[in-house]
């Protein structure tokens, strides 16, 4: 008997059953004001930006961007001196613009 309906993806683990690898922000290190973020499975064009997490605001000076074409690495952050302490969790963006990953929270003091 035939299945009819919708396709559901469904991601474990950030893996996605219906064939596409999720991207994601596998850790965050902060040493002297700067923030080290690993990922896995972004492409060359993403862009990933640092998100206050009370307020949600994106800290656009944070703004990088994915430069290798291997999709595996690590991106560089330097904090800027008006970025407070607090609470907040890096975001990343597609080549296109779309939510691709978001890290833990982290806290910066």
């Amino acid at each position: 008997m035939p299945v009819t309906g919708p396709t559901v993806a469904v991601q474990a683990f950030g893996i996605s059953i219906c064939g596409r690898m999720k991207p994601v922000i596998s850790s965050i290190e902060i040493e002297n004001r700067v923030v080290v973020a690993k990922y896995q499975r972004l492409m060359v064009g993403a862009k990933m930006v640092l998100v206050e997490k009370a307020s949600g605001r994106q800290l656009p000076e944070t703004v990088t961007r994915v430069a290798s074409p291997v999709p595996v690495g690590a991106l560089r952050i330097r904090l800027p001196d008006a970025i407070e302490p607090g609470t907040y969790f890096l975001r990343a963006f597609d080549g296109h613009g779309e939510d691709a990953a978001q890290s833990v929270d982290f806290e910066i003091g």
